[in-house]
């Protein structure tokens, strides 16, 4: 651009708001919203502002490192890492069977781009069982989504934008965002004096603040909460007969527990006004339009499967699905989970695998055993499982007993120093990259990320390390690539007819198809761009997929011409694409069932959700706090953000606490306490804060990474929850972890 602004995208959360920056010697010098990315709409949070302290921190990577026999770690020329570790990969697939070969990773919060191609290299090893941070957080809604839509991708998202009444269910779109203009949106509903905003949440967050109504539940009790709303809607008989009657099957038992529930006790349990409660039960009944987002703070505490199930039963028994300022199934560009639905499980556990994903919280028991199957080596790609997932003493341990770890990452993480490889590789903005958190409705957007700065010398892309392993591993020998090549030399077009016939006459190469793209279609998009070929894929599937969509989003021709058109498009404009445009009753035509209508009875649950009737809410009195491990504060973002000095404040990462807790401690602003659960303490910084409730505390995300001084010795910054955390603590049926509810005991320093 001629005025020296170039497009990209912030890469801390979900949403990926579209930037503009201005670069000078390597840095980002000013960062603001790009007006016109379609999404975001000019619209970014404050966290994007600091985005250099990623680009162009200590803790870069600029040579493969491979570990000595007493730790340390010793440079290494690419050549040799890629021999040494595809010989080594290679020795415990043929010693052990590829499927004890464990993948972790493929992307954070604005990187997926390079995780599309680890298909290949698994494929290549035989590779079979994989997880990531979905593992930890939204498997269970999926599984839930599963049983009442047929299929775990049948993903609902919110139109906030259009909705009546939002609610929000553990989550503080101020701080987490989760939707496009978060913030913008938020005031608007609270500004409008015929929406409603509703917040069920333990703190009194920013969101809260907002709220017509908080239902301020005592931590770890929204399952109570959530019930007594249902009992409302039923015993009061406000649900939506019609679209009951129309749309959905199986309410004889689900209804025949609502009627039962005792939502007085339910309330008193929950620690809320059970009049707030008929209150936002009748609210949600009489609005034209209901929109709800659950997260974390429900998805990562006791009967996190459960909540989302009740969750969803709140907009299904009203009505608010498939139309405007509801609950609808989006497109997407590309999956984020390891696999389809398949009913597996785990090799050593037994633990039910959910869209691909291995439970997180059960990694280290498919590895610290001496069952035949057991895992034997991992690859982990931009993820730190040692500082997310929950017992980091545990993880730390899994991963030392395993006879190969590589890791590919920018920097030397708490993972990598674990790691018998890591492979570096270039920072966000010296790639290509994009995000498939493609989760909009009724507009759904892509932004494909061309690189700010060129590659940090000594470093290589994911796709160009995964297609140099596949092809150390011999892969491909004696697969002739001409015909291929000719036809890509010819265009696109050429290519498509020729890449079909190949595949469909040698199918056992499917699998390697990421990596042919790469070395085939790749370098007729330039040099250096070789890593788009993947979205080349991407596009025309998601045109055959949703063809009425695409058209809606302004594309023109019928079969391999639409995606074409689409694929044109995710290239050449940097401030990305509306790529899918949809109808309301789209949503209908997505559902999976086999009579297309929604079955409301999750045979599963049933006995989890009659047993809230004995469940103990009380704490034990050897922990008689509640620890929320990982609050998302101002000055915390994703882990990317490995230096301290970003922080504006808050550096230490304190816990908060109640004044009524503060002052029965005797501690004020700025005091010390030691915090300790069942596995580990930590002694903290103490920040009084009245959106806490008695006995409720919490510590930030993003703190506890180590970060080199200036004379290259790494020093810990704050205190990592995970050390507090216990692998053990998770949902019966997901696996996912119990971050946000860990019994914890508080004592003066």
């Amino acid at each position: 651009m001629s005025d020296g602004w170039r497009q990209t995208a912030c890469i801390l959360c979900s949403v990926n708001c579209g930037l503009e920056v201005k670069t000078e010697d390597g840095h980002l010098t000013k960062v603001r919203g790009d007006r016109a990315h379609p999404g975001s709409r000019g619209y970014a949070c404050e966290k994007a502002q600091r985005l250099d302290y990623y680009q162009n921190g200590r803790h870069r990577l600029a040579t493969p490192l491979r570990r000595r026999a007493d730790g340390t770690f010793e440079s290494i020329d690419w050549d040799t890492a890629i021999r040494e570790v595809a010989a080594k990969l290679a020795h415990v697939r043929d010693a052990f069977g590829g499927d004890t070969i464990f993948y972790y990773g493929g992307g954070g919060q604005g990187n997926h781009l390079g995780g599309g191609y680890s298909g290949a290299l698994r494929k290549a090893l035989g590779s079979v069982y994989s997880s990531n941070a979905l593992a930890q957080e939204k498997t269970g809604e999926f599984w839930v989504d599963g049983q009442l839509y047929g299929r775990p991708r049948c993903h609902t998202t919110g139109d906030f934008e259009r909705a009546e009444v939002a609610v929000f269910v553990g989550k503080n779109p101020w701080q987490s965002h989760g939707f496009p203009r978060a913030r913008a949106v938020l005031r608007a509903i609270a500004a409008d004096e015929k929406r409603t905003l509703v917040v069920i949440d333990p703190r009194r967050t920013e969101t809260a603040e907002l709220a017509d109504f908080h239902l301020q539940v005592k931590p770890g009790t929204d399952a109570f909460c959530l019930s007594a709303l249902l009992g409302v809607l039923v015993q009061e008989d406000v649900i939506d007969h019609d679209f009951l009657r129309d749309h959905t099957v199986n309410e004889a038992e689900i209804f025949a527990v609502l009627r039962a529930v005792p939502v007085a006790d339910y309330c008193t349990r929950a620690g809320v006004s059970e009049e707030l409660v008929r209150a936002v039960a009748r609210r949600i009944a009489a609005a034209a339009s209901v929109s709800i987002f659950e997260d974390l703070g429900i998805q990562q505490a006791p009967h996190s499967t459960l909540n989302s199930y009740l969750e969803k039963l709140v907009y299904l028994l009203t009505g608010n699905f498939a139309k405007a300022g509801c609950m609808n199934i989006h497109t997407r560009m590309a999956g984020l989970g390891g696999g389809k639905e398949s009913g597996k499980t785990s090799p050593v556990g037994g633990h039910r695998i959910i869209t691909g994903l291995i439970p997180a919280n059960a990694i280290p028991e498919e590895i610290l055993t001496d069952h035949p199957k057991r895992f034997r080596a991992m690859i982990v790609e931009s993820s730190n499982p040692c500082h997310s997932l929950a017992d980091s003493r545990r993880m730390r341990e899994a991963l030392d007993a395993l006879e190969l770890v590589v890791v590919i990452d920018v920097a030397l993480t708490e993972t990598g120093r674990h790691a018998h490889y890591v492979l570096p590789a270039p920072s966000q903005f010296e790639k290509w990259e994009a995000t498939f958190f493609t989760l909009e409705f009724p507009e759904n957007v892509f932004q494909l990320r061309a690189p700010l700065f060129p590659p940090l010398a000594g470093t290589l892309a994911e796709p160009e390390i995964h297609r140099r392993l596949v092809r150390a591993l011999g892969a491909l020998d004696g697969v002739d690539l001409a015909p291929l090549r000719t036809a890509a030399a010819r265009g696109r077009a050429a290519f498509a007819p020729a890449l079909l016939q190949f595949t469909c006459e040698r199918p056992e190469l499917a699998g390697l198809v990421p990596v042919i793209l790469y070395e085939v279609l790749g370098p007729t998009l330039g040099a250096g761009n070789e890593a788009v070929a993947l979205l080349w894929g991407a596009a025309h599937t998601c045109a055959m997929s949703y063809p009425e969509s695409v058209r809606r989003a302004g594309f023109t021709g019928d079969g391999a011409a639409l995606g074409e058109a689409l694929f044109e498009a995710i290239y050449t404009r940097r401030s990305g694409v509306t790529f899918t445009v949809d109808a309301y009753e789209e949503t209908w035509r997505r559902l999976a069932t086999p009579d297309g209508k929604i079955n409301l009875t999750v045979p599963e649950l049933m006995d989890e959700l009659r047993a809230l009737l004995r469940a103990r809410t009380a704490p034990a009195p050897a922990f008689p706090f509640v620890l929320t491990a990982g609050e998302r504060r101002t000055s915390t973002a994703t882990t990317i953000f490995r230096d301290p000095a970003w922080r504006k404040k808050d550096a230490a990462g304190a816990l908060r606490m109640s004044p009524a807790d503060a002052a029965s401690l005797g501690v004020a602003d700025g005091g010390r306490v030691r915090i300790t659960t069942k596995r580990g303490s930590a002694e903290a910084v103490v920040e009084v804060h009245d959106g806490m409730q008695a006995g409720h505390v919490s510590l930030p995300n993003g703190y506890g990474l180590s970060y080199p001084d200036p004379h290259g010795e790494p020093v810990v910054h704050g205190i990592a929850p995970n050390e507090l955390t216990a692998c053990e603590d998770r949902d019966w049926l997901a696996g996912t972890p119990w971050h946000k509810h860990v019994p914890a005991r508080v004592e003066a320093v």
